[in-house]
């Protein structure tokens, strides 16, 4: 009854894809994308998605699954989110690599006449 209340006041009509059942069928297709990813992080990525994300060809079916059941910026936001954390992750990996003493630059020395 709310529905047809709301759509009744707003000539544009209800936006379908932010409703429930919409937004679960998108976390379902982002959830298939970004498990693909990681299930094929080995492989070389060669398709260019947004934000500079990028996947293996493995991936593209579910990428277009995600692509064509969420909205575009959903698909952006998402993208950046999941860039963000492999980003942090990356950098929580890193750090025991470099702990340890500091190897700075040696003095580089003049040779006069030369």
């Amino acid at each position: 009854m709310a529905l047809e209340a709301y759509a009744s006041e707003h000539t544009g009509g209800v936006r379908t894809d932010v409703l429930a059942q919409a937004r679960l069928s998108c976390y379902k297709a982002r959830d298939a994308f970004y498990t693909c990813l990681e299930k094929n992080a080995g492989k070389k990525p060669t398709e260019i998605a947004t934000v500079g994300l990028l996947y293996p060809v493995d991936c593209k079916k579910t990428r277009e699954e995600f692509v064509k059941k969420c909205r575009p910026t959903w698909v952006k936001h998402f993208d950046r989110q999941y860039c963000a954390q492999k980003r942090v992750q990356r950098h929580l990996d890193d750090t025991e690599a470099r702990r340890g003493p500091l190897s700075l630059p040696q003095p580089y020395t003049f040779r006069a006449g030369a």
